[in-house]
């Protein structure tokens, strides 16, 4: 049954809540009913979440007298399973992925880590050298996107990759053992047998190609989704590949933020960088197309109530809430969510010619602050979730709102400063499109961060293309500035901030 009478070592690396002790429980059942050996262990540890179990299993047919182990050695390991990329990057990075032995089967979707979510600026692995390095130093590489399995097929990760374990042929199991361990657990079924055979599937169809390639199975597409797909493909034949990733991202963000047209308005606010300085001749095969198209997408989907409304009552929220909660079939659940609205908030959705004078009124009263009110709503009862679920059907009635408005007004302002400045210098463009990652939060926090980035452009940019004057470095300083809250909040939120503060004007140099 296994070759030479040798055990085969698997480690499953899963988040918390994704079932990794579920998936260890089937492995293991699977493995005993087709009369092999097991030996299962768990491994509570604080990864980069705070809350990440490794699991390790070990198998041996029935009449082999080896000691099994409890843990896993480095170099040692047959099989890794894991539910993230970065996750396997940190198997990886432990020694347990080796070239000569080790068979990889993991997700290429991602769950920032709470190291990355906390940083000032953009503190995001690259999911690029991620990706190659799994791939380079595994045995064999299984890689496909597990997120998009899951919500395919509304089942749980841990069914995915019991699918995809069946699927590559790794075990010497039968596809009946498999089905038949998630029969008998009595629980969830149907999904989780739906989401084996989509795994499954997948991964056996793709087995016999390059271990380097990964596929997905083709879906019956709705006229909307075959809309998106289409103005995918139209961005990709227009724009230079390293921007791909983020443009297609960006249509889907805003398809479903707003609708298909608001995701074209996209492509054309980017069309101005097809063009190319004469004395910039490499410039689209560098950062500045990706870095505005993923700022730019950022800003036209900006937080409001009508986002924050529809966030709060998808599917995948309730579910991952559960799985957070470690919650049991039959529990009941209330799920309470707090609101601080504001006077701005609630004027957003009224036309531009009401709202502003409403809001100048309020902050040349120094009152505008005190209109907040804290709203607790329980979106686990049928009126909470009903009021919320409304809210989030109101996209119709954003584009004629003052928000609106004044975020598409701010948009075009930005873009048409990097298009100025690109004929200055190509790294002077570069700072100011990635001048917007400054823009964050909700409420408050979003106003005073958009009051920093206006200042950055009214104090350096603007002022430095009046002159034409390079302001790279001081640009690129002044955004270090506002980030670095510990030591500049005082200063750039105290509203008295001039431009000499923020940069040296001997830095404006004349071209």
């Amino acid at each position: 049954m296994i070759q030479d009478k040798k055990s085969i070592s698997i480690l499953i690396a899963a988040l918390g809540g994704e079932g990794g002790g579920t998936l260890t429980d089937w492995i293991a059942e699977a493995a005993r009913l087709s009369g092999m050996r097991v030996q299962c262990t768990s491994i509570p540890g604080v990864a980069q979440r705070t809350g990440a179990t490794t699991y390790y299993i070990e198998l041996a047919d029935k009449d082999s007298t080896q000691a099994l182990a409890l843990t896993p050695m480095p170099g040692m390991v047959d099989l890794v399973i894991a539910s993230e990329l970065i996750e396997a990057a940190r198997v990886l990075q432990s020694g347990y992925i080796t070239p000569n032995r080790t068979t990889l089967i993991t997700s290429e979707h991602r769950v920032f880590a709470t190291s990355e979510k906390s940083h000032i600026g953009d503190g995001r692995y690259d999911v690029s050298r991620a990706a190659d390095a799994v791939r380079a130093l595994a045995k064999k590489s299984i890689i496909f996107d597990m997120d998009q399995a899951v919500s395919a097929t509304k089942s749980a990760i841990s069914s995915i990759m019991f699918g995809a374990l069946a699927g590559s042929g790794f075990l010497p199991i039968n596809r009946s053992v498999f089905e038949k361990v998630i029969e008998t657990s009595g629980f969830a079924v149907k999904v989780n047998l739906s989401g084996f055979s989509y795994a499954y599937d997948l991964v056996g169809g793709a087995k016999q190609e390059s271990s380097h390639s990964h596929s997905a199975l083709t879906l019956s597409l709705t006229s909307s989704e075959r809309d998106v797909e289409a103005l995918i493909k139209q961005a990709q034949q227009m724009f230079s590949a390293n921007a791909h990733l983020f443009i297609e991202e960006g249509i889907r963000r805003l398809t479903v933020y707003q609708n298909i047209s608001y995701a074209k308005l996209y492509l054309e606010r980017l069309k101005f960088l097809l063009s190319t300085p004469s004395d910039n001749s490499t410039e689209l095969n560098n950062e500045l197309l990706p870095e505005t198209a993923r700022y730019l997408a950022l800003r036209m989907s900006f937080d409001d109530l009508i986002k924050v409304a529809y966030l709060k009552t998808r599917r995948t929220r309730f579910e991952r809430v559960y799985k957070e909660a470690s919650v049991q079939p039959g529990s009941v659940v209330i799920i309470t969510e707090y609101f601080k609205p504001g006077l701005e908030e609630f004027c957003g959705f009224l036309p531009p010619s009401i709202a502003k004078p409403i809001i100048n009124w309020a902050k040349k009263r120094e009152i505008l602050e005190k209109f907040n009110f804290g709203l607790h709503l329980k979106t686990s009862s049928i009126s909470g979730f009903s009021l919320l679920w409304l809210v989030s059907k109101l996209k119709i009635i954003r584009r004629f709102g003052y928000r609106y408005a004044a975020e598409q007004e701010s948009i075009e302002g930005w873009l048409n400063l990097i298009d100025l400045s690109r004929k200055i210098s190509y790294n002077f463009a570069l700072e100011v499109a990635l001048s917007a990652r400054i823009i964050k939060g909700y409420s408050g926090t979003y106003r005073e961060s958009l009051g920093d980035f206006d200042k950055l452009m009214n104090h350096i940019v603007k002022p430095a293309i009046e002159i034409n004057a390079d302001a790279s470095s001081a640009i690129r300083d002044g955004v270090n500035r506002c980030l670095e809250k510990n030591h500049a909040k005082e200063e750039i939120m105290s509203g008295n901030l001039q431009p000499i503060s923020f940069f040296d004007k001997n830095l404006l140099k004349k071209n």
